[in-house]
């Protein structure tokens, strides 16, 4: 059923499903090399390591894939 029909609630820009949390690992500064740390879905409690901005991009890429099956 479409969210505009009336009576329906607005859906919200930021959904709570798709909230996540980036904790990045102590060496993680900005000014080195090195961008590692976890990701972790809030609603779900799915998390993953990373070492790398592309990998993070990846994982969340990926979650968000799976999760746009399975929620609305």
């Amino acid at each position: 059923m479409p969210a505009d029909k009336v009576g329906d609630p607005p859906q919200p820009a930021l959904p709570a499903w798709k909230a996540f949390v980036v904790q990045f690992a102590r060496e993680t500064d900005g000014s080195q090399p090195t961008f590692s740390g976890r990701v972790e879905h809030l609603s779900s409690g799915r998390r993953a390591q990373f070492n790398s901005e592309k990998e993070l991009l990846t994982i969340l890429a990926r979650l968000l894939a799976e999760l746009g099956h399975s929620s609305a």
